[in-house]
């Protein structure tokens, strides 16, 4: 049972999600969960910013972090927004394989400097106005990459061409590359999975994004269930969050993801 959490934690939106939740493949109770992300994020990102650079992360591995970038994406561009998606997991790259495309050229080659490729390369078939940037081949120095200036020209530039560029970036707790590229983004999305995220490892999650005065948009609760046993589990995370939570704001899907 996927389940919709308000800010004061009571079920405003239930469905079960069973179907493989990637783009078109989305069940219609999927969809209708992340138009309402899609929804809540017009309120919470800054309106004078022309693109907003909307990083995904987690705490942890396997909390669905990916899967969630991608379905963003989708349902900003199926609103008719521009949107660009960038693999910025430059160590364990998933958006590639998920969606059946080449993981190279990709970020790495652009920021090794190899700016001949054209953005048409990059263009899905999928929506026209959806672009996805794999990860590349992967580099020694992900972190030094993704916080490079040459990281910086490189969404300066997308930003001129995009209405909304999503990162996937690693988890928060396991290496410090989310953090690296903090003070390039707009703001930041963490997704929890529910019965698997750790309340240690989401504390120290938050603690790390706070010293690093990332502004984090909101949270993300996956794989929630509609049962007391878990309402109770839920109410166990929500003093590391709820500040971050807002009414609405949220998805959930019925499958496991590794990412």
């Amino acid at each position: 049972m996927a389940m919709l959490k308000n800010k004061k934690g009571s079920t405003i939106f239930d469905a079960t999600a069973n179907k493989k939740t990637l783009h078109k493949n989305l069940s219609f109770t999927a969809i209708e969960q992340y138009k309402l992300l899609r929804t809540n994020l017009s309120f919470t990102l800054p309106v004078d910013v022309k693109c907003p650079i909307i990083g995904v992360t987690s705490s942890m591995r396997g909390e669905g972090k990916s899967t969630t970038a991608i379905n963003l994406a989708y349902v900003l561009a199926e609103s008719g927004k521009k949107v660009l998606l960038i693999d910025g997991d430059l160590r364990i790259p998933s958006i590639a394989k998920k969606m059946g495309l080449k993981s190279s050229p990709g970020l790495t080659n652009l920021l090794m400097g190899y700016e001949s490729q054209q953005m048409s390369a990059f263009k899905t078939d999928i929506l026209e106005n959806w672009y996805v940037i794999p990860s590349g081949d992967l580099p020694p120095n992900p972190s030094e990459l993704l916080g490079s200036r040459r990281m910086e020209s490189i969404l300066n530039l997308m930003s001129e061409k995009f209405d909304y560029i999503v990162v996937d970036l690693p988890p928060v707790n396991i290496v410090s590359d989310a953090l690296a590229i903090s003070n390039l983004i707009t703001g930041m999305v963490i997704v929890i999975r529910e019965d698997y995220t750790e309340k240690k490892e989401l504390e120290n999650c938050f603690r790390l994004l706070n010293l690093s005065n990332v502004n984090v948009l909101g949270t993300v609760l996956n794989e929630a269930e509609n049962s007391g046993g878990s309402r109770n589990k839920y109410k166990r995370y929500s003093k590391y969050y709820r500040k971050y939570y807002y009414s609405g704001y949220g998805s959930s899907y019925g499958n496991n993801p590794k990412q």
